[in-house]
């Protein structure tokens, strides 16, 4: 498991640059907010894409026993004054977490010496990904077997385990008798040529069979990368979407928060 601190610019550039380095910004009007209280998420068109994160914030508990992110400012709008022409301002903050927050891909490098980095993961492997949904929630048990992908040719593609258990995250159930792929499910899916594999439950394993990861094992020995604690899957169709699942591309880490996303046919 990894840990992050970074200074993120909490003003990011909009626009392009124009002559001499100036940056051009859109002709809309923005009015900022006067204070957090006022902030709202930037409205959602009509829109084909389907968010299948947990959002971040400070104190988030993903997992249990894992320490919570902590965000704090890095240079504040009123010290930015000072530094710029009247009326600009930036804020930059500061967060330190573990890379097992939120919404995250395993590379091979978290399970094994030497394997891929999340550097070394190429996009094809990530991004644009053909979905096949297949829906666990109303399975009588909680491991996922091998029986649900018989014959299937899931070359090339994005294998999304939808259990239902991301309604329980957040809270003390989460953890507790949560959906996993069993190792023969995570055989089978190496076998059917999947090219990632994610799961909207705690853990792709059992975390309560003693400490045997053996869905981790094969699916990162294959070079398959997984992602967990995914939310919002009931959206999708069971074929036919677009998922997306690209971490920040950090040598030598090998697990990290994601975007992950879909686009509907």
């Amino acid at each position: 498991m990894n840990h992050v601190s970074s200074a993120i610019g909490g003003a990011a550039r909009i626009g392009h640059t124009g002559p001499k380095g100036a940056v051009l910004l859109p002709t809309r009007s923005f009015s900022p907010p006067r204070d957090r209280s006022e902030r709202t998420p930037m409205p959602a068109s009509a829109s084909s894409f389907v968010d299948l994160s947990h959002e971040i914030s400070a104190g988030l508990v993903t997992y249990p026993g894992l320490p919570a992110p902590v965000i704090t400012p890095h240079l504040i709008r009123a010290d930015s004054r000072s530094r710029y022409a009247e009326g600009t301002e930036f804020a930059m903050d500061t967060i330190t977490m573990i890379g097992n927050t939120g919404t995250y891909l395993d590379s091979p490098f978290h399970r094994y010496e030497g394997g891929v980095d999340l550097a070394g993961l190429p996009l094809e492997a990530l991004a644009d990904l053909p979905a096949h949904v297949f829906r666990c929630e109303q399975a009588s048990e909680r491991g996922i077997p091998a029986a649900a992908f018989d014959g299937l040719n899931l070359g090339g593609t994005a294998v999304l385990l939808h259990t239902g258990w991301d309604r329980h995250f957040g809270t003390a159930a989460y953890a507790s008798s949560a959906p996993f792929l069993t190792g023969d499910g995570a055989r089978a899916l190496v076998a059917a040529g999947a090219t990632l594999v994610g799961i909207d439950s705690l853990n792709i394993d059992d975390t309560e069979s003693g400490g045997e990861r053996p869905a981790h094992s094969l699916l990162l020995a294959a070079g398959i990368p997984v992602v967990e604690h995914l939310t919002g899957l009931g959206g999708l169709p069971d074929r036919g979407a677009r998922f997306t699942a690209v971490p920040p591309r950090v040598r030598d880490f090998g697990t990290f928060p994601v975007r992950a996303f879909a686009r509907l046919p």
